[in-house]
């Protein structure tokens, strides 16, 4: 099943995400599973290795095009121990010639030593978490790295990386849209081909949410961030930028393919404590606690919940994702998967947005304006099923 995805821009094959659960320390604002502690870090990666190969049946019959290393801080891990988890991965599955294959990494990890290496490896794609260039905003998330490590790191991995994205975050309390104007300008200043930027979000139970609470932070603030947004979207455009997601800016041919596929509905395994799968029916995910996961990998048995996906949730799902990305929803598509119900459902639903300038149809693709773009993922629940 295809989408209506930019053809040149996507990869054919199924991807494999692989989680990494660990963290030199946490970041107030992160609610993804993660441990301070890398005592269980060579416990870990034995059993990610044992759901590789527990899992390559799954994709027996198909070919793997992207290889995600997420988490946590997969930065963490050692050139030895990236390979070994690579190795498990081409020893059990088929990979495409050249596969994208992405490592997301902090600053602070990557000295001019370890980017050679890396450079040296299968790893072709570096995401780097910057987040902000400013020491007052680093400080306020408690990153792990300094501005001067921000920018070090990536004049060195430029050096040696042409595929490389950087992950900058807005609305954070005290920065000024010039503040931010210039973090976006330092990224640009260094010739990054892909930019993720996120607004700043309070997650329950996160540090951040009780610092907020306590007074010792100031809230975050919608109009701060919806502004900062609508600039990040300006600049980037002139500067030949393509917002083809509602997080995601590429020059061309620097779309991240691993990404696509998610938004193409493509099937995808995920590998290691809380990490989610997809096959086009259902959805899994393992537990996401490192001792258990250790613990089941051990006597060879998958720690994972499955939920089989009914056709309102598939609808659901490609609305969400389609109204975040440049190419919409196609109407088209729709009608054939779906039904002529359920195209006649979303039409009715759309057009309170579409009088109100939210939402425009283009052929046949309902998108989001400009306008609405701050808006798409709450106006895409409008739209769902319930």
């Amino acid at each position: 099943m295809t989408l209506n995805i930019h053809p040149k821009e996507t990869s054919t094959g199924v991807g494999i995400y692989i989680h990494i659960p660990f963290c030199k320390q946490a970041c107030f604002y992160c609610d993804f599973h993660f441990s301070t502690s890398l005592k269980k870090k060579n416990e870990v990666i034995e059993a990610l290795i044992t759901e590789l190969e527990l899992r390559k049946n799954e994709f027996e019959n198909d070919t793997v095009a992207t290889i995600y290393f997420g988490g946590g801080t997969p930065s963490v891990l050692s050139l030895e121990e990236i390979n070994s988890i690579l190795n498990a991965v081409y020893s059990n599955y088929k990979v495409i010639k050249d596969p994208e294959i992405t490592l997301e990494a902090n600053p602070d990890d990557l000295s001019e030593a370890k980017i050679i290496e890396l450079s040296k490896s299968k790893i072709n794609r570096l995401s780097i978490g910057v987040q902000s260039f400013f020491e007052a905003d680093l400080k306020l998330m408690n990153r792990a790295h300094n501005a001067v490590e921000a920018k070090t790191c990536l004049a060195l991995a430029t050096q040696y990386f042409n595929n490389i994205s950087v992950d900058l975050i807005y609305g954070i309390p005290g920065a000024t849209d010039q503040q931010w104007l210039e973090n976006i300008q330092t990224v640009l200043d260094f010739n990054i081909p892909h930019i993720s930027s996120y607004a700043l979000t309070v997650e329950p139970k996160t540090a951040l949410d009780a610092l907020i609470k306590k007074g010792k932070i100031e809230d975050v603030n919608e109009a701060q961030a919806e502004r900062q947004f609508h600039i990040l979207i300006e600049t980037l455009t002139t500067a030949g930028f393509q917002h083809y997601e509602l997080s995601n800016f590429s020059k061309p041919g620097y779309y991240s393919k691993n990404n696509s596929a998610y938004w193409q509905g493509k099937r995808y395994i995920g590998i290691g404590p809380s990490a989610h799968s997809y096959s086009g029916e259902s959805r899994s995910w393992n537990i996401a606690n490192n001792t258990k996961y250790v613990k089941s990998l051990r006597q060879h048995i998958l720690p994972s919940e499955v939920e089989i996906l009914t056709i309102k949730d598939k609808y659901n799902e490609y609305i969400m994702t389609g109204l975040r990305t440049v190419w919409g929803v196609s109407l088209t598509y729709l009608e054939t998967e779906f039904g002529s119900e359920y195209k006649s459902y979303l039409l009715a639903q759309s057009d309170k947005y579409l009088k109100e300038e939210l939402l425009y149809i283009d052929g046949e693709n309902l998108k989001v304006t400009p306008k609405g773009k701050f808006l798409s993922d709450g106006i895409a629940s409008h739209l769902f099923k319930i």
